[in-house]
């Protein structure tokens, strides 16, 4: 089924009440709609019917033929298609955030075994993979597609645990997803709104990387306008590290963590420019920095070598000292999968490194423009922490997101590519 217009919270769309979930920590199984009604597709529009008598007309445009034909959709074809037996209905609230799709599961999932967000981790990746295929890729995706699982959390703080979806697998942080989700939770009601009085709403996201605070700004208890969070602690790993890229020589790179570990190159290095050269060229060189990485550089986290991976590389304009000017870069991740916004968690970890280098202070803000949407995020340190042996800061990045509809995904057991396909 097409994506619609999602319906607002506590309506269904066509007049019922809908029940507003309860949060996270107090509800039954892994999706936040879990035992609550789950939202319904918009009514459909029936076409009026032509004049009694009056032969219908070609009139060049196919939807106005059938607004002038007798013809009339019948009203239980809201009813899904025929699907599998058995099989789960996934329902969808889709989103984005600088042009970065974010696809949010609202039923259908089963329940997601683990003590631990971690663990709820290694669980789907290990048992129900298949539905993150089916969610993600072709043909109900595409292989630029990001998704959000809602999960219980072990933390007592948080209002939901998350696990985050893509091309190639599963994520430890999201930055646009948690933005996103921010008016998500307070709209759907997985956290409660605050007084009349108060115009932000704290919502707090268990990501695999560790408990992520996002503010929401809102007013009558329904989200507006940007949404900001603080990150988990970021720091850098390495700078001025230099690799082997072969067929490109050797190159020096920069390793920071923002909940997740890039590589920094300007792109200049290889004669290429952000904002100009052709995505093609620019995936292909920041793929191969993320190759030659992988292969020379051993990734430390201290705190979980479940979070030590190199996730993608970022490749910017060069402009990394205070400045008013947005600073431009694009983030290629997972199987050369390319991010849309200027990317919530490379923005984390960027800030983390000019900050380890003495380009900018606490609370100084800058801006960070998307070279592939000309969307932006501002991001400033506003904390300075640790994260084992690391210096690290604490970093609060803000951008808006968007709704762009609902949907409703089936399978037929006889489709041989009911689980999706990626084209490379």
């Amino acid at each position: 089924m097409g994506a619609r217009r999602a319906p607002p919270p506590g309506n269904c769309g066509d007049g019922r009440l809908m029940p507003r979930p309860l949060p996270l920590s107090t509800n039954s199984g892994s999706s936040c709609f879990q035992g609550h009604a789950s939202p319904t597709p918009l009514p459909i529009h029936t076409p009026s019917r032509p004049v009694p008598g009056q032969k219908p007309r070609w009139i060049g445009s196919y939807a106005r033929w059938l607004a002038a034909s007798p013809m009339e959709v019948p009203r239980d074809s809201r009813q899904l298609p025929p699907h599998a037996s058995g099989t789960p209905v996934l329902s969808v609230v889709d989103m984005h955030t600088g042009g970065e799709p974010l696809r949010i599961v609202l039923a259908g999932w089963p329940e997601v075994g683990g003590p631990t967000v971690l663990a709820k981790r290694r669980y789907v990746r290990e048992h129900l993979d298949p539905l993150r295929r089916r969610l993600m890729l072709e043909p109900r995706g595409h292989r630029d597609m990001y998704g959000a699982l809602l999960v219980r959390s072990e933390l007592p703080d948080a209002h939901a645990g998350v696990l985050f979806l893509h091309n190639e697998g599963y994520s430890s942080m999201c930055g646009h997803g948690v933005l996103a989700l921010g008016r998500f939770a307070l709209d759907y009601g997985l956290v409660p709104p605050p007084p009349p009085s108060v115009r932000e709403a704290q919502v707090r996201l268990h990501c695999p990387c560790g408990l992520v605070t996002a503010f929401v700004e809102c007013e009558g208890g329904r989200s507006r306008g940007p949404v900001r969070f603080h990150s988990v602690p970021a720091f850098a790993l390495a700078t001025d590290l230099v690799v082997h890229v072969p067929g490109k020589g050797d190159v020096v790179v920069d390793i920071g963590y923002g909940g997740a570990f890039y590589a920094f190159v300007n792109a200049e290095r290889f004669g290429l420019d952000v904002c100009s050269s052709k995505t093609r060229d620019l995936v292909d060189a920041a793929t191969a920095v993320t190759e030659a990485v992988k292969a020379q550089v051993k990734i430390h986290h201290p705190e979980s070598e479940e979070l030590a991976f190199l996730y993608g590389t970022i490749l910017t304009d060069g402009k990394d000292a205070l400045s008013a000017e947005p600073t431009a870069n694009i983030c290629v991740f997972a199987d050369a999968q390319v991010d849309r916004s200027p990317t919530g968690s490379g923005v984390t970890a960027r800030i983390a490194l000019q900050y380890h280098k003495g380009l900018i202070q606490l609370n100084q803000t800058r801006t960070f423009k998307s070279s592939a949407t000309g969307s932006l995020f501002t991001g400033k340190p506003v904390k300075e922490t640790k994260c084992g042996e690391f210096k690290a800061v604490v970093v609060e990045v803000s951008g808006q997101a968007y709704y762009t509809g609902t949907a409703s995904f089936i399978i037929e057991e006889e489709d041989p590519l009911k689980n999706g396909f990626l084209l490379k």
